[in-house]
């Protein structure tokens, strides 16, 4: 089984917008413990595009945080099954999967893309002053802060 994260590379946490992730952590498993761990760079931006790119690296199970309805159905599309609104330490949320402990959202679901001008992606809160299309959540104000 392959395991992929959104990864923000410079915390080690779970990034919060799937359609804006630069880097992927895999995960291979075997026997229910994880036998290798890389980061990846994503290829591409978009939905449609990080779908493609993990169906081509193998990846069984998405681990994420914020991610819209266009991006579920793209994965559903090439067969990976999504556990969304998660938040925190990578490693940590692949062991709490592999112990099927992951506290996950299944209906998660990130409206960043409506002409409101506050969402919720995954566990935090966003306010985008009007920039919703090109909104990175990199400057969200997050939940507990």
């Amino acid at each position: 089984m392959r395991i992929a994260v959104t990864y923000e590379n410079e915390t080690g946490e779970v990034f919060q917008h799937f359609g804006h992730t630069q880097f992927f952590k895999l995960y291979d498993v075997e026997g229910g413990a994880v036998v290798k761990s890389l980061v990846i760079a994503a290829p591409e931006q978009g939905h449609d595009a990080l779908a493609g790119f993990l169906a081509q690296m193998r990846v069984n199970a998405l681990i994420c945080g914020g991610i819209g309805g266009g991006a579920r159905a793209a994965l559903e599309d090439v067969g990976v099954i999504l556990y969304g609104g998660v938040a925190g330490d990578a490693d940590t949320a692949v062991n709490a999967f592999l112990h099927g402990t992951l506290g996950y959202d299944p209906d998660v679901h990130c409206h960043h893309h409506d002409a409101s001008e506050h969402h919720a992606c995954g566990e935090h809160e966003c306010h985008h002053h009007g920039q919703d299309a090109g909104h990175d959540c990199s400057g969200c104000r997050h939940a507990g802060s």
